[in-house]
């Protein structure tokens, strides 16, 4: 089976049908027939790095360890993130790794001393992740995310398929809990992300992440004490030209 036994591109309709076809596929099985049969090398895992991000990378580099990985560096990482990136790296054997990074005049004209976040996190958002993202994605027809539907309410919604105006986002692991997460690590023994045993069970850039106390949602700690509660990857499609 191949994309184009299906239209997919900016069809929510289609990528429902997709969902009833493979609801039921184990989530390793999934990634292969994305990876192989719906959109071979057309379709890029993009990774965070951060504290399950280990499961979905162990399972496409049994598939294939060429697939494209997309880690956005947006200059704000936990030095922590950056050296768990460079250790899964190596130890599972990835070898197309693609780093995307803000656009330097940019930064140099919007938030030259890294203050950009207290103001207006949503741009420092925008500019240091959701733009790069969207550059590093051109030419690719459908992107991997890893996110799981115990996160928060929002994400409880999100279906396996999801149609992005031109590019189909596939969700893996939307039904997984945490015990399964936590189960997987184990099993394949992978490293956990040094930051978890000190109370960051989601991580994302430092300035606007912080330790979450026992009881809270799993992303209490992500731009506490604001509204925001997603970077904007996944609010809207994605566009490389957008607001440059």
């Amino acid at each position: 089976m191949s994309a184009h036994d299906v239209k997919l591109f900016g069809d929510q309709i289609a990528a429902a049908r997709l969902e009833d076809r493979f609801a039921n596929m184990k989530a390793s099985s999934l990634l292969r027939l994305a990876i192989e049969d719906l959109f071979p090398g057309r379709i890029a895992l993009v990774s965070s790095f951060g504290a399950d991000s280990a499961v979905l990378l162990h399972m496409v580099s049994r598939i294939d360890p060429n697939t494209p990985v997309v880690f956005v560096d947006t200059g704000q990482h936990f030095e922590e993130t950056l050296g768990y990136r460079d250790a899964l790296v190596e130890r599972l054997g990835l070898t197309n790794v693609i780093v995307a990074e803000p656009d330097a005049k940019t930064l140099e004209a919007e938030d030259p001393e890294k203050f950009l976040f207290a103001s207006d996190p949503d741009r420092c958002c925008e500019i240091r992740k959701v733009l790069p993202l969207a550059g590093a994605l051109e030419g690719y027809d459908a992107w991997i995310t890893g996110r799981k539907g115990f996160q928060s309410v929002t994400r409880s919604r999100v279906p396996l398929f999801e149609a992005e105006g031109e590019r189909v986002k596939v969700n893996p692991l939307i039904g997984w809990s945490a015990s399964e997460i936590l189960d997987y690590i184990r099993a394949a023994d992978l490293p956990p992300h040094p930051l978890v045993a000190k109370g960051f069970p989601s991580i994302g850039c430092l300035p606007c992440t912080s330790r979450v106390a026992p009881g809270e949602d799993i992303r209490a700690g992500r731009w506490r004490g604001r509204t925001k509660s997603e970077c904007g990857i996944h609010t809207e499609p994605l566009s490389a030209g957008q607001d440059i």
